[in-house]
Formats: C-alpha cells, structure tokens, sequence
C-alpha cells in the first residue's frame, strides 16, 4: 500500500484546523470546520474530477478552500 504525502498532509491540516477552531473558538467552531468542510469539499472535488479530469486544479482548490477556512477562523478570533 503506498501513501501519498499530499493527500496525507492536507488530512493532517485539515485536522489540525478543526482542532485548533475547538480549542480557540469552542467545539461548535470544530463541528463547523469539520463538517463544513466536507460539504463544501466533497462536492466540489467531485464535480472538478467528473467533469474536468483535472487533478491540478482540483488540488488548487482544495487547498484553496482549507485556506479560506484558516482565514475565516482567524477573522472569527480576531473580532
């Protein structure tokens, strides 16, 4: 069985996000990061994948997206 890292990174950021929003912000900002996230990604990862076979652009926006939840948290902390 291989491992690929990416994909393994983006799990363990995805992770850590979740984690640090139930620390920082309380467990409803985890939920939200958590399963929010999986709403918003599976979709579209779906949908880039079926329709544009384009792994590239799949990877952009996936990352794109955890960034934006990164930002939101922050934000979120900040007010």
């Amino acid at each position: 069985m291989k491992l690929y890292p990416e994909p393994l990174l983006f799990c363990l950021a995805w992770g850590a996000l979740a984690i640090a929003g139930g620390v920082l912000a309380g467990i409803w900002a985890a939920i939200l990061l958590s399963l929010g996230l999986l709403a918003i990604l599976m979709p579209s990862t779906a949908l880039i994948l079926s329709k544009m076979e384009d792994f590239k652009f799949e990877r952009q926006v996936r990352w794109g997206v955890l960034v934006l939840a990164a930002l939101g948290l922050g934000v979120y902390l900040r007010s």
